[in-house]
């Protein structure tokens, strides 16, 4: 009986450190681990939001997709979580409408290890 209580308390204890890998769009599996991820419930175009501050790449999940966004700065995102309307200001500011935009991973460096 001892044996399991220090069992159950060593497993309720642990520091569980589970990978988060996502599919994103034009990119193929990221790893979230060095991001910082917020549910978004106030927007109908935003679900999810995951900034990684040391890289400066942003995720975003919408509609069921996650798209990457390169060289992000924080004032940007700070802007974007705070606007009144979360979806306007990404496709005004984050996304143009034809899917590129001034934080197209495509023609913004992507770091190699991620």
């Amino acid at each position: 009986m001892i044996r399991l209580a220090f069992i159950l308390a060593l497993l309720f204890t642990a520091d569980w450190q589970e990978a988060e890998i996502v599919d994103v769009r034009d990119r193929g599996p990221v790893d979230l681990k060095p991001f910082n991820c917020q549910d978004i419930t106030r927007s109908s175009v935003i679900s999810r939001v995951c900034y990684d501050t040391e890289s400066r790449r942003m995720v975003v999940q919408g509609h069921a997709v996650y798209r990457q966004y390169c060289d992000l700065p924080k004032d940007t995102l700070n802007a974007f979580l705070n606007a009144p309307s979360m979806g306007r200001f990404f496709r005004t500011n984050i996304e143009d409408a034809d899917g590129s935009g001034p934080y197209d991973c495509r023609t913004h460096k992507v770091p190699s290890d991620q």
